[in-house]
Formats: C-alpha cells, sequence, structure tokens
C-alpha cells in the first residue's frame, strides 16, 4: 500500500479513536494519536501487512510553549516493503509520562533518552531513563524554548585546583543593544569613531 490516502483512511479505521488528526503534506503522511493508545498504534503499524513499518527511524521533540499540552513526541517510521514512510505524533506536558515504545521497538531506547534530557519529556516503562547527552549535574533541558542560551552553568578546569569545576554562568559583557535601524538609512546618533569625522563644510556664497 503505497497511496498516501489510502494508508491514511486504512490506519484511521483499524485504530478507531486512537487517531485524532492526520494529514497528507508535501508528499508525506502525520498521524496524530492519543497518547495512551501510542503503542497499540506503533504495534498496528509494525505488524499490520498493508503496512508493515518495522523500521524505527527516529524519535523526537517539538517544543511549544504556548500550548497546555507544549511537548509533541514524534515518531518516524519506514515501511521498506512498500517504500513508505509515516509519521505519528502524541501530545504531553511537562508532568505527563508518555508510553515508552521501546517494547516494541528496542531502537527507540536512546531516542527516548534523549527526548528526556533535551525537553524533559517523560516517559513511563523506559528501561534506564536518564541523560544521554550532556554533562553530570546538568540543569535544565537546553532545546526547550525557555532554556537561556547562556545556560545555568559552565564548566572549565582550574589549574589551581587540578580539577574539572562547575560555575554559574558569568556574563564578561553587558549585552549589546540592537536598535534594528538600515544601516543605508543611517543612524540617529554617532557611531563610535564617527566623532572624528569632519563635516563636510558649507560651499561658498557666489558673488553676485
Amino acid at each position: 500500500m503505497t497511496d498516501l490516502q489510502a494508508l491514511s483512511d486504512h490506519v484511521a479505521t483499524s485504530l478507531g479513536d486512537a487517531v485524532t488528526g492526520r494529514a497528507i503534506a508535501y508528499g508525506e503522511l502525520t498521524v496524530v494519536v492519543e497518547a495512551g493508545r501510542i503503542l497499540d498504534a506503533l504495534t498496528f503499524l509494525r505488524d499490520d501487512p498493508a503496512c508493515r513499518f518495522i523500521s524505527f527511524i527516529d524519535l523526537c521533540g517539538v517544543d511549544y510553549p504556548g500550548r497546555e499540552k507544549r511537548f509533541d513526541v514524534v515518531y518516524h517510521l519506514l515501511s521498506p516493503r512498500h517504500n513508505t514512510r509515516i509519521r505519528l505524533k502524541v501530545e504531553t506536558d511537562e508532568t505527563t509520562p508518555v508510553l515508552s515504545c521501546a517494547p516494541v521497538f528496542p531502537a527507540a531506547n536512546w531516542f527516548e533518552r534523549e527526548a528526556y534530557d533535551l525537553y524533559g519529556i517523560l516517559f513511563t516503562g523506559h528501561p534506564d531513563l536518564r541523560r544521554i547527552l550532556t554533562d553530570y549535574g546538568f540543569d535544565g533541558h537546553p532545546l526547550r524554548k525557555d532554556f537561556p542560551m547562556t545556560g545555568f552553568v559552565e564548566v572549565r578546569y582550574d589549574d589551581e585546583q587540578k580539577r574539572v569545576v562547575y560555575e554559574r554562568v558569568k556574563l564578561q559583557q553587558e549585552f549589546r543593544n540592537f536598535d534594528f535601524l538600515s544601516p543605508w538609512e543611517g543612524t540617529d546618533y554617532i557611531l563610535p569613531g564617527d566623532e572624528k569625522a569632519q563635516a563636510p563644510a558649507a560651499p561658498a556664497a557666489k558673488a553676485s
């Protein structure tokens, strides 16, 4: 089954109320699934003869801070038999865990750890949910959109103590102020260094 609309209808009919939304855009099928039914959906897509999405490609998080359920957990699957891809999405918040799909696709283990590390998305039933990319004792989740660009701590090697130390971030200079004025139109203030420039002399008046 390679026709995306036929595949979309087949998945929606088979999974029933587990599917809360679906769309085809840019040649790709996206199916939104109720979070509590994600394992049912993944198992069906893996085992159904018309689907056979046996290859787990990726799992990632997406952050929408303005939403009540701020996170999307996005799953990408491939069916080598039908040469077709599908994307699943579930929504969750900062405190509600999503069922781990590692029992269905063991390859999801490290992807779920990455989503937990970088977004703080929780997965229940995961065999080893701990950070995977950030350092020990890291504060916060760096891919959240409300995470400060400077971070909370910095790591450096201290020659005196002969060890790696963790310190609060220290900004060595003040933030720049951006005026967003077009350089072609000119600024309404004197740029550093321009105060030395001489204003052009006014043209001499012509003798009558």
